[in-house]
Formats: C-alpha cells, sequence, structure tokens
C-alpha cells in the first residue's frame, strides 16, 4: 500500500473560484448574434461543447452579457471554430465597446453570411455552425448556459473526415486551435489514437 494519497495534492479553497489556480484545455469559439441596432456582433467564448451526440451546441454566457441578450431576442446565433493562424482575428472580438455599444475592432474581422439564419461567420475557420435557441438555464451563480439546435453545419474541405483520410495527418495538415484558461492559447497538430478497450460503446 502507498502512504497518503493526498501527499502531492494541494486543496483548494472552494469559497472562491478554483479555475484560476490550473490549466484546462477547452475549444476556443466565435458567436456571432445581431444586435437591437441590428448591427452584428462577434464574441469569443471557451466554455463552449457539443451537447450529447445529437446536434446540438451549448455554451456558457452571463445576462451582463450583450450576446446573452441578442439570442433571447432573436433566437438564434453563429459558432466559427477559428484556426491557430486566426488568434489575433479572435482577440480582437473581445475588445471593448466605446461610448456608442459599437466595436470598431469588428469593422477588421473578414466575414461571410450564414444561409439559413441571419448572421454571419468569421472567414478561414474550419467549422460553422448555425443555431436555434433551444433554451436558457440560468442560474449557475452568475452564468447562464445557452443551448442551441444546429440547423446548419458547414466544415471547410481541409477538416472534413473521410474514410481515405489519415485522421491523424488531417489533423497535421489542418491544426487546431485550442484555448488554455486561464490566458494561453495551444496548437493542436501532434495527435494520437484514443486506446479504447475491446467491446467499447459510447
Amino acid at each position: 500500500m502507498n502512504g497518503n494519497k493526498y501527499e502531492n495534492l494541494v486543496t483548494l479553497e472552494v469559497e472562491l473560484p478554483i479555475w484560476n489556480r490550473f490549466f484546462t484545455v477547452s475549444p476556443l469559439v466565435l458567436i456571432g448574434t445581431r444586435d437591437a441596432s441590428q448591427e452584428y456582433n462577434l464574441a469569443p467564448k471557451h466554455m463552449a461543447f457539443p451537447l450529447g451526440w445529437d446536434n446540438y451546441f451549448a455554451f456558457v454566457c452571463t445576462p451582463s452579457h450583450t450576446t446573452y441578450h441578442n439570442i433571447v431576442r432573436e433566437g438564434t446565433f453563429t459558432v466559427t471554430y477559428p484556426r491557430p493562424t486566426q488568434i489575433i482575428f479572435t482577440s480582437l472580438s473581445a475588445a471593448p465597446r466605446d461610448d456608442d455599444n459599437f466595436k470598431p475592432s469588428l469593422v477588421a474581422l473578414p466575414i461571410f453570411p450564414a444561409k439559413s439564419i441571419d448572421g454571419l461567420f468569421v472567414q478561414d475557420g474550419y467549422v460553422f455552425l448555425e443555431c436555434q435557441l433551444n433554451r436558457i438555464i440560468d442560474d449557475f451563480g452568475s452564468n447562464s448556459l445557452i443551448v442551441g439546435e444546429i440547423i446548419a453545419a458547414h466544415v471547410h474541405q481541409e477538416a472534413l473526415r473521410a474514410s481515405e483520410r489519415d485522421d491523424g495527418q488531417l489533423i497535421f495538415d489542418a491544426p487546431l486551435l485550442a484555448y488554455l484558461e486561464p490566458g494561453r492559447f495551444a496548437r493542436i497538430e501532434q495527435t494520437f489514437t484514443f486506446p479504447f478497450p475491446t467491446g467499447f460503446k459510447r
């Protein structure tokens, strides 16, 4: 038997948020919405993920953000998965608004329109989702979970999996962007097949 299992562990105080005490890996996406003034808005989010195995997408937001109220009002949003080469554009989308509630940084972003909803994407991403609001679950502290049903999806041909393409080579040729909370990012290009046990089923 080994000794104290906690001898190399630091127990954190949970009266305060713990997430800035260590790094975690997340995707980094750009959520597109339309403002009440009919202007478009883009905001980076890293607490974002598929919700289950069906076509639902969710992300964490807060009622203090314009993105939340835009989705409540319009009932739709877009998702762009940017590439590592777009980290500056992605960062610019997080710039603050001016006194007129306008984001000058958004003018610099190359965009194109969604097909099925009134929304936009950032050019040169690798996955693009068009979502219809399914539900919002509030009161995770000051945060909320926004859930959308994917009604249209587009994948750049470089990033599309196919039976004749090796997955490892595909990711090497079209690297993925990861966000390491707090405040770092990574370029993922070297990957390995996961060792699922025999008979594994999801």
